[in-house]
């Protein structure tokens, strides 16, 4: 057994980083200011959208998204049932409500015949997520959206570097959100961004994330003298630091060294745990190009003698960390008895809810730690 605990996500932090933050706390400038500027356009780039709006967390950039799109209190927005609940969340906090629908079984993103059944007329935007790092079928996406003209927010919290027929999710549709949590492939501990081709969408994010001031307001205290604002919203304080956005570009500039890290040790898992009692993640369809953010196993429990939850106990006595991604919404508390859901309702969502859990799966991992847990995996299933 291993002599240190393997948590199940930890990030690559460098001196890069580390050097990055010490300068950024030296020139005293730590709130929003010139780095953030910096970080956004950098990730503009490698998205390859006109704008990127640095946000304090891919939670916030999907609110904001909600709210620049003139959703109204009591419209409703299609959320597929497997996800984190920041997805549903944002539209609560907009007062708009959530339209679950179920996903595939076994790519675990949103089911489209789902989809058509739950558009009513109030229907006015779709929120795909990207499931630990798959494209949506987004050609699938596009017809429902021009067919019922619903606008799109793509949940792109674990699909960084995400593509679909050569782009990335980022350059499709109004707009996308995208996360760097610490668990993330790359990470600015906390934080997120807003991509979008549309100017008036990004002016209107960058003003609502720092309490409804007039753009750039950050530049009020800046070296050319101070600026006079207006707030022409009730926003909110969704900003990111320069603290942040020095660890993010940093990161930014280390991501395919990370993918191939990834690529090394997902291959390598695929192979090892390919004939244990276990639905292994596809690999990424043909015409897209997978994040590899999680590696999400299935357990077969109609044929072990434990459950998902066991297995997961015996991996910790082992020193082995996991994560559950996830719990279908509609089978936690507040979903299911705000809008009465029953257990069933989403039935490939409850197949996933009771079987799957991630496994370490990150660029930190070492050679030992990735044979840690395959030889742990293997012990409990034996």
């Amino acid at each position: 057994m291993r002599s240190n605990y393997l948590v199940f996500g930890s990030p690559i932090i460098e001196d890069e980083e580390i050097n990055s933050v010490i300068s950024t706390l030296k020139s005293k400038w730590i709130g929003t200011g010139p780095k953030v500027n910096q970080f956004e356009k950098m990730f503009s780039e490698y998205i390859g959208t006109k704008h990127a709006v640095a946000v304090s967390s891919c939670t916030a950039g999907l609110h904001l998204s909600v709210i620049a799109l003139g959703i109204k209190p009591g419209d409703e927005i299609i959320v597929p049932a497997m996800t984190f609940a920041a997805t549903a969340n944002a539209v609560i906090h907009a007062n708009a409500i959530p339209v679950l629908t179920d996903v595939d079984k076994w790519n675990m993103t949103i089911d489209f015949d789902d989809i058509e059944r739950k558009i009513t007329e109030k229907t006015k935007a779709i929120i795909p997520v990207h499931f630990a790092g798959r494209a949506v079928d987004i050609k699938k996406l596009n017809s429902l959206a021009e067919i019922y003209n619903l606008k799109i927010i793509h949940d792109t919290a674990h699909a960084v570097e995400t593509e679909y027929e050569g782009k990335k999710i980022g350059c499709y549709n109004d707009l996308s959100s995208y996360s760097f949590y610490v668990t993330k492939n790359i990470t600015s501990i906390e934080g997120g961004m807003v991509t979008t081709n549309n100017e008036e969408l990004a002016n209107k994010i960058k003003i609502n994330a720092l309490h409804g001031m007039s753009q750039d307001a950050w530049k009020r205290f800046s070296d050319n003298g101070y600026k006079h604002y207006q707030v022409i919203f009730p926003g909110f304080k969704y900003n990111m630091t320069d603290v942040q956005a020095a660890i993010g570009i940093e990161q930014l500039k280390k991501i395919d060294r990370f993918a191939k890290r990834r690529k090394e040790v997902w291959d390598h898992y695929r192979n090892e745990l390919k004939d244990m009692p276990l639905f292994l993640p596809p690999n990424e369809q043909p015409g897209t190009k997978h994040a590899l953010h999680l590696f999400t196993i299935m357990l077969d429990i109609d044929n072990v003698k434990l459950t998902r939850d066991q297995l997961m106990k015996n991996l910790h006595e082992m020193n082995i960390g996991t994560g559950v991604h996830y719990i279908s919404l509609h089978l936690h508390e507040y979903y299911k008895n705000t809008f009465n859901f029953k257990e069933n309702d989403f039935p490939n969502s409850k197949f996933i809810s009771d079987r799957t859990l991630s496994i370490p799966f990150s660029a930190n991992l070492t050679d030992d730690d990735v044979e840690d847990v395959i030889y742990a995996l293997k012990s409990c299933l034996s």
